[in-house]
């Protein structure tokens, strides 16, 4: 896509899933890219990946370990982002973390530490490039929310909260960033073929497998596809997936037939396991 020839990515969350399928594709039309995670084993072997996917020898790219949780090291690593890449056009707000279960079997700190990361690391790493994009009056900020994050999936409080304030952040970012020349796009995409989705199956409650049924978790490529392509054609909203965008526009016209399908499959499971009564939550 020629959009990307030249231009200048920082994706968090870079060194797995759908962050290094944006910052590998984006290499691939010729971008400059940064990547930032907190695994510096896996960020250096995504960076020689992200590397040798460039089309021109005259590309830049660097990595750098870095937790979005921690607004220190955000604010102290965004100079050296900027210094790496000559500038930046185009921040990729990636990272995360999930760990579902029963809402009382949740600990505390998952609830802190999954808010911390999903949401205010969004926050954070933003608001430490933004007079870097109003100072040169443009720059492009895609934040990438879930399909949790616009319909509550059971087993998912902790992690679902923290994409649906993703997507309110990023509306409310649109309108006050849209006179500067600065534009914002939000991406839902559904289940997706991730390390984090491996690690979630290990312990997903069994009401919240069956609300996802048998679909198929999407590829983190297709993902990257269409948040690249979504960014480059001014889109804000970008929901990846047929079914998916299915889901998107049911929860809009007819939410209440959303909750009874999920309450049906919920019910379902439920009965399996713990008798004809069994019905609620916990």
């Amino acid at each position: 896509m020629e959009h990307y020839r030249g231009l200048r990515l920082f994706v968090t969350g870079g060194s797995s899933g759908i962050g290094k399928a944006v910052a590998r594709l984006a290499s691939s039309w010729g971008a400059h890219v940064a990547i930032a995670a907190r695994g510096p084993k896996r960020l250096t072997a995504a960076l020689e990946e992200i590397r040798n996917a460039a089309s021109d020898r005259d590309q830049r790219f660097a990595a750098f370990p870095l937790d979005v949780g921690d607004r220190e090291a955000v604010h102290a690593i965004a100079p050296r982002v900027l210094e790496s890449l000559d500038g930046l056009d185009l921040l990729v707000n990636d990272a995360g973390i999930s760990h579902p279960g029963h809402v009382l079997e949740i600990p505390d700190a998952v609830f802190e530490t999954t808010l911390r990361t999903n949401y205010l690391g969004v926050v954070q790493v933003t608001r430490a490039f933004l007079p870097h994009f109003l100072a040169q009056k443009s720059g492009w900020i895609a934040n990438v929310s879930s399909a949790a994050g616009f319909v509550g999936i059971y087993g998912y409080t902790a992690y679902s909260a923290s994409k649906f304030a993703v997507a309110g952040f990023s509306e409310c970012l649109r309108q006050e960033l849209r006179p500067h020349g600065i534009g914002v796009t939000v991406v839902f995409p559904a289940d997706t073929d991730t390390p984090q989705l491996e690690a979630e199956n290990l312990i997903k409650p069994e009401e919240t497998r069956a609300i996802a049924g048998t679909i198929r978790p999407g590829s983190p490529e297709a993902v990257a596809r269409a948040l690249l392509a979504g960014v480059a054609a001014g889109r804000f909203r970008v929901v990846p997936g047929f079914m998916n965008r299915v889901t998107w526009y049911a929860t809009r016209l007819a939410p209440g037939f959303v909750r009874w399908i999920t309450d049906r499959d919920v019910d379902r499971v439920r009965r399996a396991v713990r008798g004809p009564n069994a019905r609620g939550s916990g």
